[in-house]
């Protein structure tokens, strides 16, 4: 059989076995997966999914909901059947678990062939999806991903050493000046003309929000990719991929985000005015 083949009848396979949980999102059973993986004990195989959990963690990315620790019925022959561990795998969690295997074997490299296709076209439909919202639900979409995200990065930021509240100010501050061509956060507030209790992030438009985001995630990941330790370095780390992300805007014709437009609503006022037009659609 030809590999085309073989990586075919390995895409039906997978297809196969997938399932769907309550919510319509795809799940695999890591009992059905292992034999299709060529592991025979389920031991071996639980450690391989270990080493994924673990993966998915240091990604950032939050473990219960890519790996779901359930039972399920087997037969152990004459009619008897028993209850054993078993996990329910999202795709991410499938590709974190192809990514431990041995690319040696033909079923392990079609597999991250496939999960990474099967991920790669799950992320061009959300783009789709993304690009019909509104502005304002774009604005709501993004902030809430950024306080995701902002979260993870203070938690890598100490583990490289930005430890005290002050600490974490002062590296936010070497960001917010690599994109925002030197400016600081209240240098930031006070050109948006905030009151003090106000948020900057709370009244940026969906392309500011963007170009944030994309700061946090990329800092997150080079302090972890970089295992950078020390105050200092995580700050000139912050301030440095700012300046590249400014730089890649500069690059692509874009507006600079200083010289963006402030919102005429907030992020609370849109949050408020979505919870009263759920209200009235319950009453």
């Amino acid at each position: 059989m030809t590999r085309k083949k073989i990586s075919k009848q390995h895409q039906a396979t997978f297809d196969g076995i997938r399932q769907y949980d309550a919510n319509g999102d795809e799940r695999w059973s890591a009992r059905d997966l292992a034999p299709l993986l060529e592991y025979q004990d389920w031991r071996n195989f639980a450690q391989v999914v270990d080493k994924a959990r673990q993966a998915c963690e240091q990604s950032g990315y939050r473990v219960a909901d890519h790996f779901g620790d359930v039972t399920k019925m087997v037969s152990i022959g004459s009619g008897a059947r028993r209850s054993v561990p078993d996990v329910l795998l999202s795709r991410y969690a499938c590709y974190l678990i192809v990514q431990n295997g041995d690319p040696a074997k033909q079923v392990i490299a079609n597999g991250q062939t496939y999960f990474a296709l099967q991920t790669r076209r799950q992320e061009l439909a959300d783009a789709t999806k993304f690009a019909q919202l509104s502005e304002d639900e774009k604005r709501l979409a993004i902030r809430n991903e950024l306080a995701t995200h902002n979260k993870q990065l203070a938690a890598t930021a100490k583990d490289a050493g930005v430890e005290t509240a002050l600490d974490y100010a002062i590296f936010q501050d070497h960001g917010y000046k690599g994109l925002y061509g030197g400016l600081s956060a209240k240098a930031i507030h006070a050109r948006k003309k905030l009151k003090k209790n106000q948020k900057i992030l709370d009244h940026m438009g969906s392309t500011e929000l963007a170009a944030n985001l994309f700061r946090a995630t990329q800092t997150e990941e080079k302090l972890r990719r970089d295992q950078v330790r020390g105050k200092t370095r995580a700050n000139q780390t912050h301030l440095d991929v700012g300046k590249k992300v400014r730089q890649t805007i500069k690059e692509l014709g874009g507006t600079m985000p200083e010289s963006l437009p402030a919102p005429d609503k907030s992020i609370q006022q849109l949050e408020s005015a979505k919870k009263k037009q759920l209200k009235k659609m319950d009453t």
